[in-house]
Order: C-alpha cells, then structure tokens, then sequence
C-alpha cells in the first residue's frame, strides 16, 4: 500500500533542540559570574548540569517535568545554587534566563523547509507529534513557521498523552484519516518515534544525523535509517 501521510517529531527532527543545550548553559554562567558571584562560570554550569542529568534520568520526573518545564529548570538551578552556596533567590532568573536563551540559539536541522514543502506539493497529509507542554512547544513552532505545513499538530499538554504510549499515535491516525501501513513516522528517538508507532504497524524512520548506527539494545529495527531529511523525498 502506497504511502499517503507522514508523522514528524520536532525536536531534533525539525529543530535543533539538544545540540543547543550545552552551549546556551555555558552562556547563562558566564552572564551570572558577572554579577560577582565568585565562581567560575564551569563550576556553576558543571553543579547544573549533576542537577539535570539526575533529574530527567527518572522517568517519572521526565514525564512532569516537560509538562512544566519552568517549574523543573528552576527546581535544578536551585538545587545546583544550593550545593554551591549561591543565594538561592537568585535561581530562578537563571533558570528561566536559560530557557529564552536555548530558544534564541534554536535553529532549523539542515533541509527541513524544503523537503516540507515538497511533501505538501506531493499532496502528503503532514502531521507533527511533540512531547512537553503547549507553550513552549508551539514557541518553537510559531518561531520557525513551521504550523504551515501540517494538517495536525498533536502536542502532549494538549492532547493529554504523549510519547511512547500507543494513545496519541491512535488519535493522529484517527484526525488524519490514514491507516498504519499508509503512514510513516519519522524522528530521532528509537523508543519513542520507532518502536512505538511500529507496534501499531506505522513504519518508522529514524534520523540518525551523526551517523551514529542503532544501539546493540535498540528496541526495535527502523523501516529505514536517514541521515538528512531530504532523504525522504527518495523514499516517498
């Protein structure tokens, strides 16, 4: 059966979402060590980041933490101010200085455009699946332009479920009226983009930019590997 839809992921899919994340944390510290903090701007973000590797390697902090993304950084920035003797009340202007900060170095993965626009001018139903909550996902959405090239956008704080369950995957294809084995889905995470809507029978696409090559403990095999987004203009 021909393929008639494609699902997209957003972040590092569409978007440059972690590649930003360091580079816009060693910004943030050195803009706070110029308040005469007395520390070096390496020590506060290497305190952050114990804090944020912690925090988001639990999945049940994950899963709250991306539906209140503000609540969750200010709670790391705290908890790394704390360890270094930082007044604590200055926390959260760094937290939420850092969140307009990754927004800000946020960009475009390499062909996105293009290679969506084609797709509309082929007449393929586009979709977008996104975890995290409302606001700040359509920021990135609404900064970039990208709502015009999608029929649906399914994001977790408004749909009310999100990766890797089955839930928000049923409904994509319910709203967008394909079948599974007349869609693909396509995104960076091998649980949450391949495995997930492959049990359903949706034939998954993984991104693998850095060429990187599925894990020994992969759980599962994509339909095909792409290294660049506008590989999918020879697959469909």
């Amino acid at each position: 059966m021909s393929k008639r839809a494609v699902i997209f992921d957003l972040d590092d899919t569409l978007v440059a979402f972690e590649p930003v994340s360091e580079p816009s944390w060693h910004q943030v510290c050195r803009e706070y060590t110029l308040t005469g903090s007395g520390k070096k701007a390496r020590r506060i973000y290497e305190a952050i980041r114990k804090h944020s590797d912690w925090y988001w390697d639990d999945i049940d902090r994950h899963r709250q933490g991306r539906l209140d993304i503000r609540t969750a950084r200010r709670s790391i920035v705290t908890a790394a101010f704390s360890d270094l003797g930082l007044p604590q009340s200055e926390a959260a202007h760094v937290a939420d200085r850092y969140g307009a900060v990754r927004l800000e170095n946020m960009y475009l993965l390499p062909g996105v455009e293009p290679t969506l626009q084609a797709l509309r001018d082929r007449r393929i139903t586009l979709a977008l699946i996104t975890n995290g909550e409302s606001v700040h996902q359509r920021e990135k959405i609404d900064r970039f332009g990208l709502g015009k090239y999608f029929s649906h956008i399914f994001i977790e704080g408004e749909v009310g479920s999100g990766k890797p369950g089955q839930e928000i995957y049923r409904k994509a294809l319910s709203d967008i009226g394909a079948s599974p084995e007349e869609t693909y889905m396509v995104g960076d995470n091998i649980e949450w983009d391949i495995a997930a809507p492959q049990s359903l029978g949706i034939d998954g696409i993984w991104y693998d930019p850095d060429g990187s090559g599925l894990p020994p403990d992969a759980p599962a095999m994509p339909f095909r590997t792409i290294g660049n987004i506008t590989e999918l203009l020879d697959i469909l």
